[in-house]
């Protein structure tokens, strides 16, 4: 999980890279868990201890110089008052400096230090050394993609948290809530998940006609199929956090296994039912040539008018990889295409 380069080119960490691509790995997130026994985070006291799925990390004291891997790490950190002192450059939705606009946002709003904006193109690649020159006391890694080898070697650095299931599977509940562990404000983190949740769960007030709507998430064709987001995919847990369903065709045609994405044959097409399609593109080309190809047309969302596409790098990111800083930014755009796309759907 895990932002736009082909889909033959997307990396195992193309959250922020690639398109159709985005987040083609295992495992779901979203789920709340309490904080561990005896880890002192309830209260924000330290020493803490913080299970993921690599291992478990204890942090004897607060941190005070953070290193985040991938956007949405920042992204929490930043939410949670801690400004980094280095931040992934980001590819894909990033400006010229690699920065994504809330984030540069946030950091200018905390007067602070701007951080060192750290890593190249390559998404595949950590930059250990760059980490290891920001002397940090915490790697904050719990949406990333890393490898046991990677983890150890950042180990070696400092005390890393990584993902508490699966790669780039983590919810931007428990994204928050790890985060609010790690760097002693679990009362704060808890207050941003809730104040998000009720900024999500106003969609439907906000637009009455996204009420009992299904939808099924597309990041348009892969390979001349139509790629499918499953239920366990960090975006399309945001839809459904918005009062939406996810459309039973996804999981009833789905795969066996844990992968969050699969791909349906163009002859097939038609028979992917929901209300809405919602599709990410990183320009309005990109969008136009999805709406070109032969047989889109056939399906059905598309037929009755509910389409609705994400369009501009920028939303993409913060849409696919959602957290209590990017949600907010998004919203706004976000929300209104949703409710054009069932507006037409009922006409």
């Amino acid at each position: 999980m895990p932002v736009v380069v082909p889909q033959s080119t997307v990396t195992r960490r193309g959250v922020l890279a690639g398109a159709a691509g985005l987040f083609l790995l295992t495992a779901c997130g979203g789920t709340d868990r309490p904080a561990a026994p005896g880890s002192g985070a309830a209260t924000g006291g330290f020493p803490v201890t913080i299970p993921h799925a690599l291992g478990e990390t204890v942090l004897p004291e607060r941190p005070q110089r953070v290193v985040t891997l991938s956007a949405a790490n920042a992204d929490v950190a930043l939410a949670l008052g801690v400004v980094p002192v280095a931040i992934p450059r980001t590819v894909y939705g990033g400006d010229a400096e690699g920065v994504l606009p809330w984030v540069r946002d946030a950091v200018e709003a905390s007067g602070g230090e701007f951080p060192q904006v750290i890593g190249t193109d390559d998404l595949a690649a950590i930059p250990l050394e760059q980490v290891a020159a920001a002397r940090p006391d915490l790697i904050l890694a719990t949406y990333s993609g890393l490898t046991r080898p990677e983890y150890d070697q950042l180990s070696a650095i400092a005390p890393t948290v990584a993902y508490p299931d699966a790669p780039y599977s983590t919810g931007w509940q428990d994204q928050t809530r790890i985060a609010g562990d790690a760097l002693g404000e679990p009362e704060r983190a808890a207050r941003l998940i809730e104040e998000t949740r009720a900024l999500l769960g106003g969609a439907v007030e906000r637009f009455p006609q996204l009420a009992g709507r299904t939808f099924v998430y597309s990041g348009g064709m892969d390979a001349g199929s139509l790629g499918v987001f499953r239920a366990g995919d960090v975006r399309v847990q945001l839809v459904t956090d918005m009062g939406l369903t996810l459309a039973p065709y996804v999981e009833e045609n789905a795969p066996g296994g844990d992968e969050v994405y699969y791909t349906v044959s163009p002859e097939l097409v038609s028979g992917v039912e929901s209300d809405l399609l919602i599709a990410f593109f990183a320009t309005p080309e990109e969008e136009q040539a999805f709406r070109a190809t032969p047989g889109v047309d056939l399906i059905p969302a598309m037929a009755a008018g509910g389409f609705a596409p994400v369009v501009g790098a920028d939303r993409v990111v913060a849409s696919s990889a959602p957290s209590v800083l990017s949600i907010p930014w998004v919203l706004d755009s976000y929300l209104p295409i949703l409710g054009e796309a069932a507006a037409r759907a009922t006409t």
